[in-house]
């Protein structure tokens, strides 16, 4: 009577219950599926809790299978969130750039040329006879945002973009033009300087630039280092870029002045530089000579 025991049917409602009936059960397709003799009721409580050692199957189609969440996601080439897309891909050591990205920028004002122009110059490190490719229009200008650059309304136009890579390949083709006076000093029958690598360092100037300031010269707008590939000797040149200030220069692209030398790293670059100084000297002494011979002559 008063002391028969309880069954789990007399559990006051009150107390968590275990329903065991197969009809509020999920359908077999569903992961949180269970058949009905793998639930088992704990002892009764007022704290019943539903205990199951059992691990829950998760359907390999579903996206929170083991196999799906450590998965890496694959993102296309075309995306702009691929790897050679992305301001942290890794960069060529040959011209410190990352790989040639030719698509369109956000908010990219105009469309650009994707085209690329071969230049003149021997591509090192190579078997074939590769030349160097200069940036497309379009390349240039990704370059451009990438180094902080940012477009603002009427800051640049298209044809101002044809313009600006206009310059900037003859100014290279002037520059291995100076490389190769030097590497005159070291010409073999069987040899030919080629480039090997190039970075730019506009923000780290060099000593002559710096003693040129000291002398109340403008400082360099840029500074590009090259390696050149000297009959299978690396040899490092500095080539400064100065503004000029010609006016009419700006039109026509020839505002500037480079000033290619090589660096002061080994002994050989202190006596091409000490041979080339002279040589300046003395044409510059003979330029004086002749100029004073002809006022004397012209005088008489």
């Amino acid at each position: 009577m008063g002391n028969s025991a309880s069954t789990p049917a007399d559990i006051n409602t009150s107390s968590t219950s275990v329903t065991t009936e197969k009809s509020l059960l999920p359908p077999e397709e569903c992961p949180m599926h269970k058949q009905v003799n793998d639930i088992k009721p704990t002892a009764p409580s007022t704290d019943a809790v539903v205990t199951t050692n059992e691990q829950k199957i998760i359907p390999t189609e579903c996206p929170m299978h083991e196999s799906n969440v450590n998965k890496p996601k694959l993102i296309p080439s075309e995306c702009p969130m691929h790897q050679s897309n992305v301001d942290d891909a890794p960069l060529d050591p040959t011209n410190m750039m990352p790989p040639p990205n030719q698509r369109p920028s956000p908010n990219q004002p105009f469309e650009l040329n994707t085209n690329r122009e071969t230049s003149t110059i021997p591509k090192g490190g190579v078997e074939s006879e590769t030349k160097w490719q200069y940036p497309s229009e379009q390349m240039f200008w990704n370059a451009m945002l990438r180094k902080g650059w940012r477009w603002e309304k009427d800051a640049l136009s298209k044809n101002d973009m044809s313009h600006i890579i206009r310059i900037h390949n003859t100014n290279n083709e002037r520059a291995w033009y100076e490389v190769l006076k030097w590497e005159a000093f070291h010409r073999k029958e069987d040899y030919e300087p080629k480039l090997l690598k190039f970075g730019g360092k506009a923000s780290e100037y060099s000593p002559r630039a710096r003693f040129r300031a000291l002398m109340g010269y403008d400082l360099p707008f840029d500074r590009h280092d090259w390696i050149v590939d000297r009959n299978g000797r690396p040899v490092r040149y500095i080539i400064d870029y100065y503004d000029i200030g010609d006016e009419n220069g700006y039109k026509t692209g020839e505002f500037v002045e480079l000033d290619v030398r090589p660096a002061f790293d080994s002994p050989g670059a202190f006596v091409d530089r000490s041979r080339v100084a002279l040589l300046r000297w003395t044409a510059g002494a003979i330029h004086w000579w002749k100029g004073n011979s002809d006022e004397t002559a012209s005088s008489s």
